[in-house]
């Protein structure tokens, strides 16, 4: 594996689970577990977040034809409204481990929670600049939800969920605030409550 990753967590049947999508006022959240091949390896993993689209896109397409085992599961709108977002993450990331073709020995999950479940596993904080196969989860979990905003847009147009994937944006909340709610959005969240109840939300950024 790449030298930046930790040797102790360089074995085989080890699955690294990642999610993205906590901090966005619409869509999934979205996780992925990954059981790499230690004899096949993938260059240039990192954090999802340090890679360009492109090169999330060029390694995604790598990661599926050379792990040994990967699966890709979210959890829904309604699913984090009513559960809260953290467990809505632990659930996405148990169906994502839950539906590797392969099963893992042991997991590895980016954070400081693990989900209930059986597997023998331990969480890592700062897991995706520290564990390949947690990094690799992340790059497939980001270029499968980014996609999906990218749908998003197409089915609400205006709101610019194919630039900002749903962030609380400058844009996305002048969005939020003159067309309205849409069936994607989290009405958990402090903003989508605000405008569901006709508050108007205040000190909006100029950009």
């Amino acid at each position: 594996m790449n030298d930046m990753f930790e040797v102790e967590y360089d074995r085989p049947g080890v699955a690294g689970v990642d999610e993205v999508g906590r901090g966005p006022l619409a869509g999934e959240v979205v996780a992925a577990a990954v059981i790499l091949d230690p004899r096949c390896t993938v260059d240039g993993l990192r954090d999802s977040k340090k890679l360009t689209a492109k090169r999330r896109e060029q390694l995604a397409i790598v990661i599926r034809e050379r792990a040994i085992a990967w699966f890709i599961a979210s959890a829904t709108v309604a699913e984090i409204d009513q559960l809260n977002i953290l467990q809505a993450s632990l659930l996405a990331m148990r169906r994502a481990v839950e539906g590797l073709a392969v099963q893992p020995e042991y997991v590895l999950v980016d954070g400081n929670h693990l989900p209930r479940w059986e597997y023998p596993s331990e969480p890592v904080v700062k897991g995706d600049n520290r564990v390949a196969a947690i990094a690799a989860a992340s790059i497939l979990a980001k270029v499968h939800r980014d996609n999906s905003l990218v749908e998003l847009a197409r089915r609400y147009p205006g709101y610019g969920f194919d630039s900002h994937k749903g962030y609380p944006t400058a844009q996305h909340l002048r969005a939020l605030e003159t067309l309205g709610v849409t069936p994607a959005h989290r009405r958990s969240y402090a903003p989508v409550k605000k405008v569901l109840a006709g508050k108007t939300l205040c000190n909006l950024p100029n950009k």
